[in-house]
C-alpha cells in the first residue's frame, strides 16, 4: 500500500509534545521504559529531553508521532545515547518512517564518535530496526528491574573525533609561561 498524501515533519522536541506521545505510545516502547527505569513513558519522554544534547519530534500531518534525541554519556571521549519512544502510528506509516531515520541517525552522529545504548531484547521491531541503520547489537543480559534482558547497541563513527573536540576544547588551560 502506498502512503501518498502524508505530511511529514521534524521539528526541534518540546515538553508540549510529551502528552501527545505518552498518551498513545507504542506498548514494546512502553514496557521497555517500565522494565529498565520503572518510569511511566511521560516520566521517561520528560526524563529523556531534559538529559539530551538534542531533541526532536517526528510530525505526521502536524500530529507528534516519535520524539528522538541524543544525550551526552561522555563527552571527553565522545560517547552518546540515541534514544526515540514513538507511538503506534509509526507502525501505520513504517516506509516514511525508514526513510527518515535513516538520516536523522547521520545527523545525530555529527558531534560523537560512539553511539550506545540498551534495547529492550522483547522488542523484535527495534532491534531489526537498529540492526537495518548500521548499529551493532551485543548478547542480551539482565539489566531491566525484575532481570528483564536487554542488548547493549552501538555504531562508531571514526570521523567525528575532528568535528567533536573542537566544541569541547574551545580554550585548553596549559597555565601561564614563567
Amino acid at each position: 500500500m502506498l502512503q501518498l498524501g502524508v505530511n511529514v515533519g521534524v521539528v526541534r522536541a518540546d515538553p508540549d509534545h510529551i502528552g501527545a506521545i505518552g498518551d498513545n505510545i507504542r506498548k514494546a516502547d512502553r514496557d521497555e521504559v517500565m522494565a529498565l527505569g520503572g518510569l511511566s513513558p511521560h516520566q521517561a519522554l520528560d526524563y529523556s529531553l531534559k538529559k539530551s544534547h538534542c531533541a526532536f519530534t517526528w510530525l505526521i500531518d502536524d500530529v507528534p508521532v516519535a520524539i528522538f534525541g541524543v544525550g551526552d554519556i561522555n563527552v571527553l571521549t565522545c560517547v552518546g545515547a540515541p534514544w526515540l519512544l514513538g507511538t503506534k502510528r509509526i507502525e501505520k506509516h513504517w516506509r516514511v518512517f525508514l526513510r527518515g531515520s535513516r538520516h536523522w541517525c547521520h545527523q545525530l552522529f555529527k558531534s560523537y564518535r560512539l553511539l550506545r545504548n540498551v534495547v529492550d531484547d522483547r522488542n523484535d521491531v527495534s532491534k531489526r530496526w537498529l540492526e537495518w541503520l548500521g548499529f551493532t547489537l551485543f548478547e542480551p543480559r539482565p539489566l531491566g528491574q525484575d532481570g528483564e534482558m536487554f542488548r547493549v547497541f552501538e555504531m562508531r563513527n571514526s570521523r567525528c573525533v575532528t568535528l567533536a573536540l573542537p566544541r569541547l576544547l574551545v580554550q585548553p588551560y596549559w597555565g601561564q609561561p614563567g
